[in-house]
């Protein structure tokens, strides 16, 4: 991929000049309680207004959870914790016997979100404060709530406890989510006390913990810029990211609220040359909240994204410090190409991209929207390593992240400019490219292997025959709709022919899309687990330990699941044989 003049010339006026004053000032602003939020919002549309470029704020009501203070105590020791957002508050304490239970560290960010690896053991946590290795993240707490824990101290693995958000609802609860929001405390500790801590609880002793957490309704700006396209301005790209943060948190995510404002800017200066729309949108919410902001944008937008959004780009925590590679990249396989080039042009740098986590501000997948980035840039595994690093979610590896040391050493100066470039020529290449630029072949071979891997463990109890067979189908009219595409491409974009292939486009996600990354109905919105490939059918996996009378039931999941699949499938082979018609 050559990148188009239009968007060399875009890359030529990138610079740090607008940016970089953002970050300093936020060095100088936490913001994590909202009237922190609002004065950070009013920074960054300050700067937008300076450099000429109209934004629209709205300000919604959204549901938040912000932690306090929190201690654990003995009769003789006092240690420092951080409550979790969304856990349930004992601001007069809790005194009750601790129960150890031992836990790997996670691995990576899908690790992060599940329970973990917690011991087998059969330990009796009823009315006890669960003490275990790990964050205090949504599978791990809703596993020690169901247990009758009272409340869970989480150790984390380094000298700083980390802030976090231990619900799995998505986003402001609505009716049928308020049910799983936590119900038992929830607190952080250093490393170094969680290991005192463990002994005491080997000893049989019992603490008090105390927490604040205040909840409530609370108003939320929401800075949106439509830069309008020229050719066909109704259908846009998505790039938006969150500005609150814990503490000053630079690396998550000040780094990537001046990459948007710089990318706005340069889109604003270079409009004549955007052929569709793109929207640049700055979440609240996102740590409080468990990304309420970008949820809040769609529900209240969703029909519009529905009919018109080509992609959604989220940025979080670009240009940090030791950020070289581009590898563990979220997107979704359709997108990896076209990112793959981009980042190559750009960065002169290769691409390893993973399947996006249920995590960040991916709050488009149940209205189903191709959908790349998330965490860009990363270290070397091995320079992680060296440094003894463990995982955490953000901050390009670093293990600042959500801890009051996210400050401006954490951000490169060289590295953010190259990544703004990066989001700017992924961007704008999406927005003016005559075709969407996605490959739903790449997303069909995933399907196949995802069945591959869920057939096996089923023995013959099912198969998967009519799957294969609708992704053959879908795949010969795709391959079919290629050749149609090269023809469309050299017509202009607003061309019927070019607007009627890109429709088809937006539905093929708007189809495959849920059935890979959803469980729950389109405009609501799963919960913030890790979920598998093909989520209907991942109960194969656990057939052979499976009874006689259960794998029955197994059975019928399946076929339900498949159904799902096949409709979807062959929904999108009509969808671009109308279109080549």
């Amino acid at each position: 991929m050559t990148l188009a003049p239009e968007i060399t010339a875009a890359l030529a006026d990138v610079s740090l000049d607008a940016p970089w004053p953002l970050i300093e000032r936020f060095t100088t602003l936490r913001r994590e309680h909202p009237d922190d939020v609002k004065t950070a919002a009013d920074e960054i549309v300050a700067r937008l207004q300076a450099h000429g470029v109209p934004v629209e704020v709205h300000v919604p009501e959204l549901f938040l959870s912000l932690p306090g203070k929190a201690s654990i105590s003995t009769g003789t020791q006092s240690f420092r914790a951080k409550p979790m957002a969304m856990s349930v508050p004992f601001p007069s304490g809790i005194t009750a016997p601790l129960a150890y239970v031992p836990a790997r560290y996670a691995r990576n960010a899908d690790e992060m979100f599940t329970k973990g690896f917690v011991s087998d053991e059969e330990i009796d946590v009823r009315g006890k404060i669960v003490l275990s290795e790990g964050f205090g993240m949504p599978g791990k707490v809703a596993y020690f709530e169901q247990r009758g824990a009272l409340a869970m101290i989480a150790v984390n693995p380094g000298r700083n406890a980390h802030w976090g958000i231990c619900t799995t609802v998505w986003g402001t609860p609505d009716l049928r989510d308020l049910p799983r929001k936590p119900k038992i405390g929830v607190v952080a500790v250093s490393n170094p006390d969680g290991s005192a801590l463990i002994e005491m609880a080997k000893a049989g002793k019992q603490v008090t913990l105390t927490s604040e957490v205040t909840e409530g309704w609370f108003p939320s700006p929401v800075p949106v810029v439509t830069i309008p396209g020229t050719d066909e301005p109704e259908s846009f790209v998505l790039l938006h990211g969150h500005y609150d943060s814990w503490d000053y948190g630079i690396g998550d995510n000040a780094v990537g609220d001046a990459t948007m404002l710089e990318v706005a800017r340069v889109l604003w200066q270079h409009r004549a040359n955007l052929k569709r729309s793109v929207r640049i949108a700055w979440w609240p919410g996102h740590s409080t909240g468990r990304y309420a902001g970008s949820t809040w944008f769609a529900d209240h937008f969703a029909i519009d994204l529905y009919e018109h959004c080509i992609a959604q780009v989220n940025c979080d925590s670009p240009g940090c410090r030791w950020a070289t590679e581009f590898i563990d990249v979220s997107l979704m396989e359709e997108a990896q190409a076209f990112c793959g080039r981009v980042i190559r042009d750009v960065a002169d740098k290769e691409l390893k991209g993973e399947r996006p986590h249920q995590a960040g501000d991916y709050s488009f997948n149940n209205i189903g929207i191709s959908s790349f980035f998330m965490l860009s840039s990363t270290m070397k595994h091995e320079h992680r390593e060296k440094l003894g690093y463990y995982a955490v979610g953000g901050c390009g590896a670093n293990i600042e992240w959500h801890t009051e040391e996210d400050l401006i050493h954490i951000a490169d100066r060289d590295i953010l400019l190259r990544d703004m470039k990066v989001y700017l020529a992924a961007v704008m290449g999406a927005a003016n490219d005559v075709v969407a630029p996605f490959n739903f072949r790449a997303t069909l071979e995933g399907f196949r292997k995802t069945l591959d891997t869920y057939e096996a463990p089923l023995d013959g109890l099912f198969t998967f025959t009519d799957a294969r067979r609708a992704i053959d189908e879908l795949d010969a009219t795709l391959q079919a709709f290629g050749v149609h595409a090269c023809k469309v491409a050299a017509l202009p974009i607003g061309d019927e022919r070019t607007r009627r292939s890109n429709r088809a486009i937006r539905r093929m996600a708007r189809l495959l899309v849920p059935v890979n990354y959803t469980r729950g109905p389109e405009f609501f919105h799963d919960p913030a687990e890790t979920t598998p490939p093909l989520p209907d059918l991942a109960v194969a996996l656990g057939a052979r330990e499976m009874s006689a009378w259960d794998r029955g039931f197994l059975r019928t999941h399946l076929m339900r699941g498949q159904n799902r699949l096949v409709a979807a499938l062959r929904d999108a082979r009509r969808t671009l044989e109308r279109a080549m018609a």
